[in-house]
């Protein structure tokens, strides 16, 4: 599924706004998502999972192509990690379908 395919999935589901305010909020809800995460700091949203970020320290790393080594700077990478409600979904322990 796509944003937009979100958006347009929200906004069908309540009729009562208007489609630019779904995606207005749509946006916010990534940009604090996003925010948080640059800042370090871990989003839970309980049910369906958290956010956090996991830090890589430099290392030698390798071309695979040529085989030369080369050096890879330290990062920081978003982590996401499932929360119960949403394995139990996916492994079929409820079923939410379309009507709820």
């Amino acid at each position: 599924m796509t944003k937009s395919e979100l958006i347009q999935k929200l906004a069908d589901r309540n009729p009562h706004l208007f489609l630019r305010d779904v995606e207005k909020l749509v946006d916010t809800v990534f940009d604090e998502i996003s925010g948080a995460l640059a800042k370090g700091d871990r989003v839970e949203l309980r049910g369906f999972g958290a956010f956090s970020v996991k830090s890589r320290d430099a290392r030698i790393g390798r071309n695979p192509r040529t085989g030369e080594t080369v050096k890879v700077d330290a990062k920081r990478l978003p982590f996401f990690k499932t929360g119960k409600g949403l394995r139990e979904r996916l492994n079929g322990g409820h079923d939410h379908g379309e009507d709820e």
